[in-house]
């Protein structure tokens, strides 16, 4: 999972996470076509996809794929379930973070890291959408790592992430964050905990609210309790019908220098190739929700006329890595009203095709 982590854990923890990945080839979706059914569970293993992990787990391989074959078949054998339990007690549970006050450089910084051209955000006047993250991760992963037993950590993936917009950031505003762990729900191969932050202003007024849902491979003891993380799914009805926005976008050979900077975020396997093809990736990839910003802007030039403030709710489920120096295309379809508000469908593909970001949804306020 995409997070800050103290020094000498960060590249431990890089090398778990990954090599993980790299030891899980299968998939979960029901597939109809069964050269299409292997395309897909490749392609979503080696993104670390959490459900397609968990079938890799079980050993229910899409057709045609041996649960220990693949490009990434260098990784350690892959983890026997672990018998560990969740403090299901501690759901609802807030933790308070530390006030936070946005500066304009900090906006600016973040805006140029995820190439935003959008004119507000370049010159600070407000910040870029998934800026939202930046005050909230520590406290955030905190929430998260508190209700989850030390040694299953490094079983995390990143798999979803989901922001509600109130109110717009802006320079000069003072930030408080609190984070609860309200859902963890024991599947037979793996464990997901869902996390909701609220992110207030100096007068108490809700500014965002985010969802965060990682998934433990192979942790499946003790009970289920709490809430679920808010459905976005991407229909096939939606995807049925014309497109109403397409943006191609090119990542940059040294985006994740930029990004690691002006986010905090200092993994390893973004910006150590040695580190990155020691456990079986290709090469440094792009942070995921380096990504996600990406679309986000892509949202707000077709969809809210350039206006970042229209926007009221991005959430995304993260299916495939990005590498430096790719090209992506993101394509939006109109998926009806949410309280009087136009609701898209999106998802993001790479130059090969491949979906990066899948159950991409947006909502604008009318």
């Amino acid at each position: 999972m995409d997070q800050p982590l103290p020094p000498g854990a960060a590249r431990a923890d890089a090398e778990a996470t990954a090599a993980a990945v790299a030891a899980d080839m299968s998939t979960l979706d029901q597939l109809e076509a069964e050269l299409g059914a292997i395309e897909d569970a490749v392609a979503r293993i080696e993104a670390g996809d959490p459900e397609a992990l968990a079938d890799a787990a079980s050993g229910s391989a899409a057709p045609g794929i041996a649960a220990d074959a693949g490009p990434l078949q260098s990784g350690p054998p892959a983890r026997e379930e672990t018998a560990m339990g969740f403090a299901l007690e501690k759901l609802g549970q807030w933790t308070e973070g530390p006030e936070f006050k946005v500066e304009a450089d900090r906006t600016k910084a973040y805006a140029a890291a995820t190439n935003d051209a959008i004119a507000a955000h370049m010159a600070g006047e407000v910040a870029s959408p998934v800026f939202a993250v930046v005050p909230i991760w520590d406290t955030m992963a905190g929430a998260m790592a508190g209700v989850v037993p030390p040694e299953v950590l490094l079983l995390v993936v990143h798999g979803e992430q989901d922001m509600r917009f109130h109110k717009p950031i802006v320079p000069g505003a003072v930030l408080r964050s609190k984070a609860a762990p309200i859902g963890i729900h024991v599947k037979p191969n793996g464990t997901t905990v869902v996390v909701k932050v609220e992110t207030r202003d100096e007068s108490g007024d809700l500014v965002v609210e985010q969802y965060m849902t990682s998934f433990f491979r192979g942790v499946s003891e003790g009970d289920s309790g709490g809430e679920a993380a808010p459905e976005h799914k991407l229909s096939a009805d939606t995807k049925a019908g014309a497109p109403v926005g397409t943006v191609t976008q090119t990542l940059d050979t040294d985006q994740t220098y930029r990004y690691a900077e002006a986010s905090g975020d200092n993994m390893p396997i973004h910006l150590d190739a040695d580190v990155a093809k020691s456990v079986g990736l290709p090469g440094i990839i792009i942070h995921g929700l380096c990504t996600m910003a990406f679309t986000s802007v892509a949202a707000v030039q077709e969809l809210c006329d350039g206006d970042s403030t229209r926007l009221r709710r991005l959430a995304v489920r993260f299916s495939r890595p990005v590498l430096p120096g790719q090209e992506i295309t993101t394509t939006f379809w109109a998926a009806g009203e949410a309280d009087g508000n136009p609701v898209f469908g999106y998802e993001t593909r790479n130059g090969d095709g491949d979906v990066v970001i899948k159950d991409g949804l947006v909502e604008v306020a009318g």
